[in-house]
């Protein structure tokens, strides 16, 4: 093993220890079965990524609410009816001293309509995107409560199964992001208005979670550094968050950003972003940095890094504690044990392969549907390469430029899982 800061351990609030600065990032999987529970496919590709060395992997997107998923194939924890199968997925990411850490999820707005013509969000404001989604009902104090504790109870239940920590997304546009941004948090109650009161969700569910799971639990949360939506939830606005989580006892913080409606999270950097900063690998780096000056809690960058000494630098020069990475993962499943062990000093990923072509085609399109097939495709293309490696095959080790085809195998198993889906709750 090479001398390097990334191969040194962490040890976090709750006592939790990372045997060294890498971690999973979660990406959707999106191949549940048609009753939302985990598959033999979930265990064998988390146990690919333990072989893989990093020190903490968090999975996609698990809801708390069957009713609202981010798209089918989704697995939803909302009681103890699957325990089994989520036993067996968190014993197979542990290889190796690797945690697991489940992230835990509700779309709110961003719900397809395949799954709910009318889904929720703090307030009435519809997600336009080629009529994918439906206009949301506003929720209710009721329904506030209700999502508060359905949070609380699926961190119950991954504790119970094995997992060692949750991660509440805030972050992309979901539920908690949309009662963070006064774009889509339009309430005059106690839950909008200042960010104090935008802010009141996300801690409610952060304290709910830890009142269950005990201190010794790793709780940590993926927040937007920013929308990067003109009136949207800022960076000014995500320093005083991260001091908020700080003071209430958060083990860590994944700084990402974006919505739906401006999908930095899977674009390249931002447009706010300095010329500097866009040079530089990691996107959300320069917002971490602010962030950093705000509190002290452990912060992870997922996003970009692509070079060790980048990964480096990140860790000794701008005061980040763990590198996130995802889609290097789903070609090189080894990436973090070669970085560890010398083998490698880059991990390559040529994405200009998944968009349609160049110029105007390609990442400097101003066309928002040409953005929109691009953005789909590349995050298809990974989402097969997970599908791959679940079902134990290797990832294709070449991008091929096929946008069109990836978009429209994205619509097409979202529509037939979604179809599949409800077949199987009617029956």
């Amino acid at each position: 093993m090479t001398n390097t800061k990334l191969s040194e351990p962490l040890v976090l609030r709750c006592g939790a220890r990372l045997k060294n600065r890498f971690s999973k990032s979660a990406m959707t999987e999106a191949f549940a079965d048609a009753s939302d529970n985990p598959i033999r496919g979930h265990e064998v590709l988390y146990k690919r990524w333990a072989e893989g060395g990093m020190g903490v992997q968090v999975t996609g997107n698990v809801m708390i609410d069957r009713r609202y998923l981010e798209r089918p194939g989704n697995v939803v924890v909302e009681d103890e009816s699957n325990l089994d199968a989520l036993r067996r997925w968190a014993e197979a990411s542990k290889v190796d001293g690797c945690q697991v850490w489940m992230q835990i999820s509700h779309p709110g707005r961003q719900c397809p309509i395949v799954v709910n013509m009318h889904p929720l969000s703090p307030s009435a404001e519809k997600l336009q995107m080629l009529g994918l989604f439906g206009k949301p009902r506003a929720m209710t104090p009721e329904d506030i409560e209700d999502a508060i504790g359905r949070y609380a109870e699926t961190a119950r239940i991954a504790q119970k199964a094995g997992f060692e920590g949750v991660q509440i997304h805030a972050a992309h546009g979901y539920l908690i992001s949309q009662f963070l941004s006064p774009i889509t948090n339009r309430r005059t109650d106690e839950w909008g208005g200042p960010l104090e009161n935008r802010a009141r969700f996300l801690r409610r569910v952060y304290s709910a979670i830890r009142d269950v799971v005990g201190p010794k639990f790793a709780v940590a949360v993926k927040l937007n550094s920013a929308d990067f939506q003109k009136g949207g939830f800022t960076l000014e606005d995500s320093c005083q968050v991260a001091r908020w989580l700080e003071q209430d006892g958060i083990d860590l913080i994944e700084l990402s950003g974006g919505t739906y409606e401006q999908m930095s999270f899977v674009n390249d950097a931002p447009e706010e972003q300095r010329d500097s900063t866009k040079r530089r690998e990691a996107y959300f780096l320069e917002y971490a940095r602010e962030v950093r000056k705000a509190v002290d809690v452990p912060l992870m960058v997922t996003g970009g890094f692509r070079s060790l000494s980048a990964m480096e630098e990140a860790i000794s020069e701008d005061g980040i504690d763990v590198i996130g990475l995802a889609r290097p993962l789903c070609i090189q499943p080894d990436a973090v044990a070669s970085l560890l062990d010398g083998s490698v000093d880059t991990i390559a990923v040529n994405e200009e392969g998944l968009m349609m072509g160049r110029g105007r085609f390609g990442a400097n399109t101003k066309s928002w549907l040409i953005n929109l097939i691009n953005t789909v495709s590349q995050v298809e293309f990974y989402a097969w390469q997970m599908t791959r490696m679940s079902r134990g095959q290797a990832p294709q080790d070449k991008i091929r430029n096929n946008a069109i085809g990836y978009f429209f195998w994205y619509l097409n198993r979202t529509t037939m899982k979604g179809l599949r889906r409800k077949f199987v709750r009617r029956g």
